[in-house]
């Protein structure tokens, strides 16, 4: 996937499924996560997951996504499913960052919730901690997870972040607006799950197939 700058990767989310798994791989997706957050609609149980993750090649990254969780939620998870990075998507303080990653020796991205500029520069806590970062839209009022909830943010405003540690793009995108959303953001990294699904939960293969070839032809700005 070359733009004007190199390599724009993909990661598809909430993967529950062998059809939208194989769909993902085939088409070229850098990460694929799954989701262990019971509240949302692609949760995915501790057998399901371990049978999918054994199908993810090397060099592809199997990310678990959490939301505040326990020392033993993450353990249940990790004795049985080989991820190779974990996404912390609640309220997790820098030293909790840090402190998952010392138990687990996996590295950690976290997942912060864009609305203003402050809310970007909230990264700078995590630098020392977190191995990655994901820009995603705030949650709107009344929903029931932090994330995949089909909803953007202005994008431009990621653009002021000059941080190193590497981030991803996420909050409503699809196959029509991603393109933009790399030439705003400036992004290099774009995350997608509800976008690419048929319902809420469930993944369509020719929507993941359509969003990669999207980002292949996108251009940063």
């Amino acid at each position: 996937m070359t733009t004007a700058r190199g390599l724009v990767k993909v990661k598809i989310c909430g993967l529950n499924d062998r059809r939208g798994l194989d769909a993902a791989l085939d088409a070229g997706a850098a990460y694929v996560g799954f989701v262990f957050y019971r509240r949302s609609p692609r949760f995915v149980d501790l057998d399901q997951a371990a049978a999918l993750v054994a199908r993810v090649p090397r060099p592809v990254i199997a990310v678990g996504l959490f939301v505040d969780p326990t020392d033993a939620d993450i353990t249940m998870v990790t004795d049985r499913v080989g991820l190779g990075m974990l996404q912390l998507h609640g309220n997790e303080a820098p030293e909790r960052v840090d402190e998952i990653k010392r138990r687990t020796g996996l590295p950690a991205m976290k997942v912060l919730g864009v609305a203003s500029a402050g809310d970007v520069h909230r990264a700078r806590a995590y630098e020392d901690r977190a191995d990655m970062l994901m820009f995603d839209a705030r949650p709107p009022p009344g929903a029931t997870r932090p994330g995949g909830n089909a909803v953007a943010f202005d994008w431009k405003l990621v653009r002021s972040y000059t941080g190193p540690v590497p981030w991803m793009l996420a909050g409503g995108l699809t196959r029509d607006n991603v393109a933009t959303a790399i030439a705003q953001s400036g992004a290099t990294i774009v995350d997608v799950s509800s976008g690419v699904e048929s319902n809420p939960g469930v993944k369509s293969p020719a929507k993941i197939r359509a969003f990669l070839a999207a980002v292949a032809a996108a251009r940063l700005g």
